[in-house]
């Protein structure tokens, strides 16, 4: 048996989302104009969901989620139901390509941010129920720091929190331990972080933004490697928690660009998160050098294959890539994936359905070329 890396279930894995059917989209619509109920579209969702599940184990990843199919975004579905947060309207813009971008939306922390609720339980209890022995589920929440980076300091309450430290971030850390131990109990035991913050501290026209807003992006990558460890410090006794590096996933477009140098030694060193998901699908990423700061115990999960674009790669390049991070962290330690899911929010990127397969085969084929 091929040795595993660590804390994950193969050499090969995914980052969850898939392309919505096109009945869950036409039942979305129903729902919106108020011709079926929300129990109608939750069985709509079942469906599509039990669907998505066959085909992962079907195409034989180890780890499986539900594909984010009850999610309208990655992010704010999730935000919006922890007590204390508001979330601003969504509007989606042309940008200088020509082509439509996800504009974020403001998120406000508007009160003591709280757990008021348990968020993705009954998602994962269904999920549980439909994955077969042998896979693992993997259950997708946003991170913690997009309730500090999208607004700064200006986006949280100061009658709630006149100061940020400590009571900000040990109250949102306490709301995500307390989520975490809800799945935990239900027998979840991976969970994966989708984090766009320490992506967009890499590019220079963010750290421009995060300046103007009178925080220090250098200061920042650190005091998010701090944030994170305070909910690391809650995770239940073995479960896997991992982290994917997002650099915007809106129909095939991107939001940031730039090296993981200005933020590596923070994310890789200094967090206690048990794998990494690292975009590195273009040049947009640069080189392999950061991963030097990879300690042992850890997974970089390289994400070589584009979801963006139905073109396939070519497996000996991949193969070379692979040899190219290994100069920099351990082959064992290293994990092979796709850049990021194929339907970040329910619009999907501008793919073909098949393509989510062969997109699938090529990396698990590679990996059990690559490690065995």
């Amino acid at each position: 048996m091929a040795h595993l890396p660590p804390h994950l279930p193969a050499h090969y894995d995914h980052v969850g989302s898939f392309l919505r059917p096109k009945f869950l989209l036409e039942a979305r619509e129903q729902k919106a104009k108020g011709s079926i109920t929300a129990e109608q579209l939750r069985l709509v969702e079942d469906k599509a969901i039990a669907e998505i599940v066959k085909f992962q184990e079907d195409v034989g990843l180890k780890s499986v989620t539900d594909g984010e199919f009850r999610r309208t975004y990655f992010h704010l579905d999730f935000l919006e139901q922890l007590g204390g947060v508001k979330v601003g309207e969504v509007t989606i813009g042309i940008g200088a390509d020509g082509k439509e971008h996800l504009m974020p939306p403001a998120i406000h922390v508007v009160d003591k941010v709280t757990h008021a609720k348990q968020i993705q339980l009954a998602d994962y209890n269904f999920l549980k129920s439909q994955v077969s022995a042998g896979h693992r589920a993997k259950v997708t929440i946003p991170s913690p720091t997009m309730l500090h980076f999208r607004g700064g300091r200006a986006g949280i309450s100061r009658t709630a929190y006149p100061e940020l430290e400590p009571d900000f971030y040990t109250d949102v850390a306490k709301a995500y331990g307390d989520e975490l131990r809800s799945l935990s109990a239900a027998g979840c035991d991976y969970v994966q972080m989708d984090d766009t913050n320490l992506a967009y501290l890499c590019d220079v026209n963010m750290r421009e933004a995060a300046k103007n807003r009178g925080d220090d992006p250098n200061e920042l990558a650190h005091r998010y490697a701090k944030f994170i460890n305070l909910v690391v410090a809650q995770k239940p006794a073995g479960m896997t928690l991992a982290m994917h590096l997002c650099r915007g996933n809106f129909k095939s477009t991107h939001a940031a660009s730039g090296n993981y140098e200005p933020v590596a030694e923070a994310l890789l060193k200094e967090m206690n998160i048990d794998a990494y998901f690292m975009e590195y699908d273009d040049d947009r990423s640069g080189d392999f050098k950061p991963l030097r700061y990879l300690p042992k115990g850890k997974t970089v999960v390289l994400g070589l294959v584009t979801t963006k674009f139905g073109a396939m790669e070519d497996k000996d390049a991949l193969k070379r890539r692979i040899d190219e991070a290994a100069r920099y962290a351990p082959m064992e330690q290293l994990a092979l994936s796709p850049q990021c899911g194929f339907s970040s929010t329910v619009h999907g990127n501008d793919i073909a359905v098949e393509a989510q397969r062969a997109k699938l085969r090529l990396v698990i084929e590679t990996a059990q070329e690559v490690w065995g």
